[in-house]
């Protein structure tokens, strides 16, 4: 069975990790030179939009996904169109555009902060007034890791303000959100599949608290603190299992959400396997990774039941010791084959216990010992 991934970066990498055990092979369509996926399977080194190199890329495949939500939408329906392509082209354009994403969110009943729309000077004063401050400003398209943004407090001329932002944005679209004054962050990571002879299988990962750093998720752990009574985890399966329905999803989608005054707020949409669902390689019976393959290809889903507790750990900018982190009793290390760059991604660190009070005090003591270079 050969699977095709349009993307060759970290999360292309752990889909093949994860696919290689169950017999897959894998084909990387990436324009980069060289990329975290290169030692899993063959690479078409093209552009995303090169029909050529799509035609060989698309060559005897029988499944094809994506690593990344900023494929063009041109290309996911190129590929739906001669190959079984999952998630589907929908779900990519809704989570391309800030805008449509939010709306979409709002009529599925789903709450979401104030919003509203700029594409010009003259839309701005109606933004203000309907969102107020403070407020983000964020483009509607691309972004990502608090790129593409600007948060704006109260002032005397909110108008200006938004203003300055716009134009320090580059004068593109832009969604300018009400902020949100969350207690905590959390994401829900889900997988659906189409049942054999019709239906749907939804199946969901414990709710996890994110806590990000400059923009980037620095940790990610589980059970979530903020949910003790399990209410939240409740409300945000079932909000992801509408956006899912509506979508007619298959794979792995991670929604992040605001906790504020008891509630969730969704914030994004990431239609693909999501950092915050790393720790599900060492601490769930089924990965994020394995259970989106299985989707993809039609087979049937994992228990996504975790071991225990577990709590994660991005590694950005620098490389850490290996032996000092894998000192740390339940640390699972992984390393992307990436060099270190400031703000860049190069791996994660995984802790994992059958105890969570157990497992704060190593977490505490391991987060004290990562690099940082963000």
């Amino acid at each position: 069975m050969k699977v095709g991934v349009v993307g060759g970066g970290q999360l292309g990498r752990m889909l093949g990790l994860a696919g290689i055990p169950l017999g897959m092979q894998f084909r990387f369509l990436e324009p980069a030179a060289e990329c975290p996926a290169a030692r899993l399977g063959e690479i078409i080194r093209t552009p995303y939009d090169d029909p050529d190199g799509l035609e060989r890329f698309a060559q005897d495949l029988g499944f094809a996904t994506y690593e990344f939500e900023n494929v063009p939408v041109q290309t996911a329906r190129w590929l739906e169109e001669r190959v079984s392509l999952a998630p589907n082209s929908r779900a990519l354009e809704v989570a391309q555009d800030r805008v449509r994403e939010k709306s979409m969110l709002r009529d599925l009943g789903i709450p979401v902060q104030a919003f509203a729309s700029i594409s010009s000077v003259g839309e701005i004063a109606a933004a203000v007034e309907r969102v107020g401050l403070p407020a983000v400003l964020k483009t509607r398209r691309m972004g990502y890791d608090g790129k593409g943004q600007h948060v704006l407090r109260e002032g005397s001329d909110a108008a200006a303000a938004v203003q300055h932002a716009w134009e320090a944005l580059g004068r593109v679209p832009c969604i300018l959100e009400a902020f949100v004054p969350f207690d905590a962050e959390v994401s829900q990571v889900a997988v659906r599949t189409r049942r054999a002879g019709g239906g749907a299988h939804h199946a969901f990962w414990s709710l996890t608290q994110n806590e990000h750093r400059n923009g980037i998720l620095w940790k990610s752990e589980v059970p979530a603190p903020c949910d003790s009574d399990g209410s939240l985890g409740e409300l945000a399966r079932t909000h992801v299992a509408r956006l899912m329905d509506d979508l007619d999803y298959v794979g792995v989608i991670a929604v992040e959400f605001f906790v504020s005054r008891g509630t969730l707020l969704a914030n994004e949409i990431a239609p693909r396997v999501h950092n915050s669902g790393h720790w599900t390689i060492d601490g769930a019976e089924t990965s994020q990774f394995e259970n989106h393959l299985r989707a993809v290809t039609g087979l049937p889903l994992g228990s996504t039941a975790a071991h225990g507790a577990s709590v994660m750990f991005n590694l950005v900018g620098k490389l850490p010791l290996s032996s000092r982190v894998l000192s740390q009793s339940g640390a699972h290390l992984h390393l992307y084959g990436k060099s270190a760059r400031t703000g860049r991604k190069v791996g994660h660190v995984t802790l994992t216990a059958q105890d969570p009070a157990g497992l704060q005090q190593s977490a505490a003591e391991l987060a004290a010992a990562l690099p940082w270079d963000a």
